[in-house]
């Protein structure tokens, strides 16, 4: 009968084990000090498939993400700074939380029941990524840590009534969630006091070759299961319009090699955009459930990834705008299309596009975005 306990003691032992081998695991780190002299800590999810991902409690930044290549080899996919230094200095985007309204806001003005309000304007005369001093130049604070079958971290920053220019006192949590399958989910809610507009992505730039390759994002396909566009005017603010996607250079409904039409000037998009900057229609509304909005493959390296989210548009950004004075975690300095950024959300001017829907939040109501990243490699 000893015998008998000792064995199954024994097994259980293994079994403990085995699952505590095949658990997530979360790290807190110092990462420097933000521009008012706050520590910024950053918090690392990994799983046990090799899968990493860092992230800053300084504008809730994505800092890195490794994963691993077909032949199991890790590597940093997304662009980024070894250090504050470089945040502080030329942000760019690079894995931030935007918000409190992501994209372009045409004249910096929109009205809430016959009020207009006036935001900070950072693009020309239009406001972007939430303004002058967004969501990703604050400091969150880290309100939970978690580990076990999945790894997470959840931030918290409140906006306050009249920032930047948007009514309401906005309180924000974004949770960064690490499974063990290889998926990152990232789910951003906010809740207000007044009626106000909210539209908060994340703005990661990714190259599945890895960060320190030195290689475009040319020779990636991507497919993107839309029909249509928003197309935009020579200021990159929507016309208005739904643009059928079918004999443009923008059709990624069938994976396609994002290089080989990049560069057709035939088509206004490409030109106004300087490369893909085009937001495209996934479906006409918020979804109860996440649904893909776009996968990427690296045939060189065999990395895969698909993104999924709740909302109804993801806008495609092949760094267009990235001039080699930012220079990255590797020492490499970065140039138009060595990342793309795929963001998931509400059409970019909606609140002043009648034909897109809404993005007013209420007091009592809950916003909720949440991003799906999910990693794996091609057989």
């Amino acid at each position: 009968m000893m015998r008998n306990f000792m064995l199954g003691t024994a097994a259980m032992l293994a079994l403990m084990a085995g699952t505590q081998a095949l658990a997530t695991s979360v790290q807190r780190s110092p990462f420097g000090t933000a521009g008012g002299g706050e520590a910024v800590e950053v918090i690392t999810l990994a799983n046990s498939h090799g899968v990493k991902a860092r992230v800053l409690s300084y504008g809730a930044i994505l800092q890195g993400v490794d994963t691993p290549d077909r032949a199991g080899r890790s590597a940093d996919i997304t662009l980024g700074y070894a250090s504050m230094a470089g945040y502080l200095k030329a942000p760019n985007y690079f894995g931030a939380t935007v918000g409190r309204y992501a994209n372009r806001i045409r004249g910096g003005h929109f009205e809430i029941d016959g009020t207009r309000y006036t935001l900070a304007t950072n693009n020309g005369a239009n406001a972007l990524h939430g303004g002058l001093k967004g969501f990703d130049k604050r400091m969150w604070r880290v309100l939970s840590v978690q580990q076990g079958p999945t790894a997470s971290v959840t931030l918290g920053y409140t906006s306050q009534d009249g920032e930047e220019g948007y009514p309401g006192t906005l309180t924000v949590t974004a949770t960064y969630a690490l499974d063990e399958a290889g998926a990152l989910t990232l789910t951003y809610e906010a809740r207000t006091d007044k009626p106000t507009i909210v539209n908060i992505t994340n703005h990661s730039f990714w190259n599945l070759g890895g960060e320190a390759s030195q290689r475009s994002i040319l020779d990636h396909r991507l497919m993107i299961p839309a029909e249509t566009t928003t197309p935009v005017d020579q200021s990159l603010i929507p016309t208005g319009a739904f643009r059928p996607v079918a004999g443009t250079p923008l059709d990624f409904r069938t994976p396609h090699v994002i290089g080989d039409r990049i560069r057709d000037g035939r088509d206004d998009q490409i030109v106004f955009g300087q490369g893909y900057d085009e937001n495209y229609v996934i479906t006409r509304q918020v979804t109860p459930t996440p649904h893909l909005v776009a996968r990427v493959e690296d045939p060189q390296t065999g990395r895969v990834m698909e993104v999924s989210s709740n909302q109804p548009g993801v806008q495609l950004y092949t760094g267009n705008f990235l001039d080699a004075t930012a220079v990255g975690k590797s020492g490499h300095a970065y140039r138009q299309s060595d990342a793309l950024a795929l963001e998931p959300q509400v059409f970019p001017d909606t609140p002043n596009q009648p034909g897109f829907g809404s993005a007013r939040l209420n007091p009592g109501q809950v916003y909720r975005n949440i991003i799906v990243y999910r990693f794996s490699t091609l057989r």
